[in-house]
């Protein structure tokens, strides 16, 4: 019994090192504790039970295993499948940009052979495990099969994932793994639909601000635009840069959200780039021009001072230098300044400034200023709620959060509200609805 042991934990070890394209999985926290536990138990069974510091090793290493798989919040078998829809490697990136029958031929038997090994071993997980530990005369806790969680993943994965899990051959799903990888890409980008940059990489936002279409209330015509906008870059045509700008309140930021909720099955992703990061837009749009899927980089309430210098680098991905502007990738900017650099009525010359000044052309500097704004092919404006449109929100925000008042009593409520706060806006009918709500159930 213990030589069939050994000899399965051999086999477990040579078929894992064997893989040629899906290597880049044991890097992960969950693999490189599995492979640490096979190999501390073949070392326990080839001493022959003599050695009492690799039992321990081997029962801490199970240990260290179990809370790695216990965290990804899926069983064994799913865990090593969404390795699988998440791995970059070369036959998951040529995937994404040609059709399956074009690929090499070779590449297309390294991707069957692995796909055979990560079947065997997603086959050999806690349960058999368990039964090795037994063998030795130890019991450990029974690992018990848990339910995976795929509340936070996207439709497309799930159904990829319960493909996996009712075959008994995973090479037969080849094609629908290219699919994947062409529809929803590698690595991050098919884990997460929403990014930040921070600290010169790209980090996937778990839990995005989802906004609804059927949140957005007035502004119909720059919504419709903008919508328009976006599908047709989603088409594969030539989308427009935009700059949404107006009054502090209105919905900018919601109405870029949005899009995340509505084109999230057909492969959009945005990415949110702080002010203070600019500098490093050329660097973002050069890393996914090497990426088939569609990128909206979100600069959230945008605006330079005089002595910032990073609304250059948004030039150049606005328009580009000697290298082409990548097809993939368009800017959305909300504003509450339609010109976008701050501008004094100094910089404007004089005729005394023309001849004191020391700069030779200072109406080409106050041009620089002025032409960065119209460096966005779409310019959306956002004037500040009337009376009509903001109880017009109000009530929307009232029924969805249940609350049940007399229409008068509601109006009154919240011109009240918006007197003695931030005016007439959909941010504050949103800030007057979560008051009037925690205020009625409290009373």
């Amino acid at each position: 019994m213990l030589d069939e042991t050994r000899q399965s934990i051999y086999d477990r070890q040579v078929r894992i090192a064997s893989l040629l394209l899906y290597q880049n999985v044991l890097k992960q926290e969950a693999w490189a504790a599995y492979v640490k536990l096979l190999r501390s138990l073949a070392n326990y069974a080839l001493d022959g039970h003599e050695n009492s510091s690799r039992r321990l090793y081997y029962l801490f290493s199970y240990g260290r295993w179990f809370r790695a798989i216990a965290s990804t919040g899926f069983n064994w078998r799913d865990y090593v499948i969404s390795q699988i829809l998440a791995s970059d490697n070369p036959f998951s990136q040529q995937a994404q940009t040609t059709d399956l029958d074009d690929l090499p031929v070779s590449l297309v038997v390294a991707a069957k052979h692995d796909l055979q090994v990560l079947e065997e071993i997603s086959l050999w997980g806690g349960n058999k495990l368990v039964d090795c530990i037994e063998s030795f005369g130890d019991r450990p806790v029974a690992w018990q099969l848990i339910e995976s969680d795929m509340s936070q993943i996207s439709e497309a994965k799930r159904s990829l994932i319960l493909k996996f899990q009712a075959t008994d051959d995973w090479t037969q799903l080849l094609p629908e793994l290219a699919d994947y990888y062409k529809h929803s890409g590698t690595g991050i980008f098919t884990d997460y639909g929403a990014f930040r940059w921070h600290k010169g990489h790209l980090e996937g936002i778990a839990y995005p601000d989802l906004v609804q279409l059927s949140d957005l209330i007035g502004y119909e015509s720059q919504r419709q635009t903008l919508y328009k906008n976006t599908e047709a870059f989603l088409a594969g045509y030539h989308g427009l840069h935009t700059l949404l700008y107006g009054s502090r309140g209105t919905g900018k930021s919601s109405m870029v959200k949005s899009l995340m909720y509505a084109y999230r099955d057909r492969g959009l992703r945005l990415i949110e780039v702080a002010k203070n990061d600019l500098k490093d837009l050329p660097i973002i749009a050069d890393m996914l021009r090497q990426v088939p899927q569609k990128f909206i980089i979100f600069v959230d309430d945008l605006s330079f001072e005089e002595e910032s210098e990073d609304y250059k680098a948004l030039k150049v991905v606005l328009e580009g230098n000697l290298s082409a502007q990548p097809s993939n990738v368009l800017v959305y900017a909300t504003s509450n300044r339609r010109h976008l650099l701050r501008e004094y009525f100094s910089d404007r010359p004089t005729l005394r400034d023309l001849s004191n000044s020391k700069e030779v052309n200072p109406w080409d500097t106050m041009q620089e200023k002025l032409s960065l704004s119209d460096r966005f092919g779409l310019t959306l404006t956002f004037l500040q709620a009337d009376q009509e449109i903001y109880l017009k929100i109000v009530h929307h925000l009232a029924k969805r959060a249940g609350i049940k008042l007399l229409d008068d009593d509601l109006n009154f409520r919240a011109l009240q509200w918006a007197t003695r706060h931030n005016g007439q806006s959909g941010r504050t009918a949103q800030q007057f609805i979560n008051f009037l709500q925690a205020d009625l159930e409290l009373k």
